[in-house]
């Protein structure tokens, strides 16, 4: 009888934890679905980028009306309040007068301008690799291309992402602390009401 016991103990953890993750898989496609869905969202974000020789912090602001959005650097003060426009659905950054040169984190033009963009995409558009909780939150791995992936930390009752990192060539490359999110179906901020500066263009590929 104890030599059934421990098999059968084995498979109905196995069950239910089969079961957690086709749980969290449903939650997380809820989330996708309302993030692509979604009129406006906005973000604010500690983003620590992980150079070759350096590492450097930054606090970024995320604003999206429709398909166009805006970061706006919030530290360090010496940037503080230089932006860039994401237009086409993510795919190019558009700087104002003043371009803020913060270098690429990995070979294929990732940066710390670039980090929320891509990850926004990754978050709705992304391909759901795979799922597990771990600390009291629960995280997907989403693979946004051959070279570039994010993981990213959901506080399980709401699916709100509070933590996620972004992964170029087997390395993570930034980090960031998400704070202040704001998914927006109704009365949703206008394009004109965002920032306005254009100038040259930079593809996200």
């Amino acid at each position: 009888m104890k030599r059934l016991c421990l098999p059968l103990l084995l498979v109905c953890c196995l069950l239910l934890s089969a079961c957690g993750d086709a749980a969290l898989e449903s939650r997380y496609e809820d989330f996708a679905q309302s993030l692509r869905e979604a009129e406006a969202l906005s973000f604010t974000a500690a983003l620590r980028a992980e150079y070759e020789d350096k590492t450097v912090d930054f606090r970024l602001r995320y604003e999206q009306a429709g398909e166009d959005a805006f970061v706006t650097v919030l530290e360090p003060e010496l940037v503080a309040g230089i932006g860039v426009r994401v237009t086409g659905g993510g795919t190019a950054l558009e700087y104002g007068d003043l371009m803020l040169d913060t270098g690429p984190l990995d070979e294929y033009g990732l940066s710390p301008m670039s980090a929320l963009p891509l990850l926004v995409r990754a978050l709705g558009a992304g391909h759901l690799e795979s799922v597990w909780s771990e600390g009291g939150l629960s995280l997907c791995q989403l693979i946004l291309d051959d070279h570039l992936y994010a993981v990213v930390s959901f506080e399980p009752e709401t699916m709100t992402p509070v933590r996620a990192e972004l992964v170029s060539g087997g390395a993570v490359k930034a980090l960031c602390e998400l704070t202040d999110w704001a998914c927006e179906r109704d009365n949703p901020t206008t394009t004109e009401e965002l920032p306005n500066e254009r100038s040259a263009k930079e593809d996200l590929g």
